[in-house]
């Protein structure tokens, strides 16, 4: 089949490369030349490990990117999947789903059926939107000459390659017959290659909310077990133990039980921001949604407030972080813990340096007004520093040179915020240590 998606991001880029590796022939339309360029080159354009590999095999066979919108004259299949960032207020800003809808309907050909399908993750009723869109841009009818459908992501950054060639379900939300058919076939290879896929048919609207749900429910999860974190620290349990006995139970299952900072990522926070907000629209007041926000943002706080605890004052203090995007193996640094923490460390009067292995660059242009000193080496953000906060727990950072951080040090102390270090090495190397939910030398 064609394909065409629109939007060479973090879903768009990862679903054109699977669909080339099903063996249709894709198109990715994108603004941006340079992530034009480098896919026609086989080369990614964001960070995701097994990616590039993807788009090395079939560019230029089966994979293409283009600037123009011309390949939709063709098309079998469209897919949307441009930003949605939060408003002001919350809100999914659906402004480049509009704008995408709009130059499909101008390059849409009437004499073959295409179904348009929203990856993006947007608010319930962006159907409807996007085909009024398309009618009015191509003099077209919905239902006749094409049709709209729903077809939610669920890549993890970091996993994305592995979730989308053999991923725990497929949800279609569509009315038309035709449709259902079109997007069967797109997906038969999948389906045959990897047969504990669940391919779920639902109707428009819940598709679009299954999303939103479905992220909130992570969201509270970790918002839990967080607040578990705290608990245990006030009682002197052990927050990691009581976690996996938690997982234990198949109802529970042990996924999304890590403590952390919180959670933050691009999705999780504006899909509960747009989910809360949907439900006061519609006087459906979402009470455990708002809870999970309001829980996530105090655990912000729980760590800057260990952090001025130990350091009694964090006026003139000099702090380093060790971590910028939501987690590893990604560069995703747009809404991360890291920024709310260094916003609070800077209004307290700290000096911050910080470091992280792919997301610097990205943190640096969403953060502009953050004064920080980004450190070209992990081991740099010691020096003279009073304390180290670790954020995110890449892989190299069990592997730093630590004698020598510790040498660098003000005052050898770090904050552990995924207990992801070894206690007992740090702390024979005179480092004071603690983590979240737990005895300074109960993890690792």
């Amino acid at each position: 089949m064609n394909v065409v998606c629109i939007g060479a991001g973090y879903v768009g880029s990862v679903t054109a490369a699977a669909f080339a590796e099903w063996g249709h022939h894709t198109t990715v339309v994108d603004i941006d030349p340079r992530k034009i360029e480098l896919m026609n080159a086989g080369q990614s354009p964001i960070y995701e490990p097994g990616l590039e590999t993807l788009i090395a095999r079939h560019a230029g066979t089966r994979l293409f990117a283009s600037t123009a919108y011309d390949g939709i004259r063709d098309a079998d299949v469209v897919f949307i999947a441009v930003g949605t960032p939060s408003t002001p207020s919350g809100g999914a800003d659906t402004t480049y789903v509009a704008a995408a809808a709009r130059r499909i309907g101008e390059h849409l050909n009437g004499e073959r059926f295409t179904v348009i399908v929203n990856k993006s993750t947007v608010p319930v009723g962006t159907a409807d939107l996007v085909a009024s869109l398309v009618e009015e841009a191509s003099g077209l009818q919905e239902g006749t000459h094409f049709a709209v459908a729903s077809n939610p992501e669920f890549l993890r950054e970091g996993f994305a390659v592995l979730d989308v060639l053999g991923p725990d379900r497929i949800v279609v939300g569509t009315g038309h017959d035709r449709t259902r058919s079109v997007l069967r076939q797109l997906y038969e290879r999948l389906l045959s290659a990897a047969p504990a896929t669940v391919y779920f048919e639902t109707d428009v609207r819940t598709a679009e909310l299954i999303k939103y749900a479905s992220n909130a429910f992570l969201a509270m999860k970790i918002s839990y077990v967080n607040e578990m974190a705290r608990l245990c620290e006030a009682v002197g349990a052990n927050a990691l133990e009581l976690a996996h006995g938690m997982g234990l139970d198949s109802r529970i299952g042990g996924k999304f039980l890590q403590v952390s900072s919180g959670w933050s990522g691009s999705c999780f926070p504006k899909d509960t921001q747009e989910l809360a907000l949907l439900g006061r629209h519609y006087d459906c007041e979402l009470s455990l949604v708002e809870a999970a926000i309001a829980s996530n943002e105090r655990m912000h706080r729980y760590c800057i407030d260990k952090l001025r605890r130990r350091l009694k004052t964090l006026n003139g203090k000099r702090v380093g972080i060790l971590g910028l995007t939501f987690k590893p193996d990604t560069d995703d640094a747009r809404v991360t813990q890291a920024a709310a923490m260094i916003r609070a460390l800077l209004e307290f009067g700290s000096q911050v340096r910080v470091h992280d292995p792919q997301g610097m660059e990205m943190f640096r242009r969403y953060y502009p007004e953050l004064s920080v000193r980004y450190c070209g080496k992990a081991e740099e953000t010691a020096h003279g520093a009073d304390a180290l906060l670790l954020l995110t727990h890449w892989e190299e950072y069990r592997s730093l040179d630590w004698p020598g951080m510790h040498a660098a040090m003000r005052q050898p102390y770090i904050l552990d915020t995924r207990n992801f270090l070894h206690p007992p090495a740090l702390q024979a190397l005179g480092f004071r240590l603690e983590g979240l939910g737990v005895e300074r030398s109960a993890f690792g």
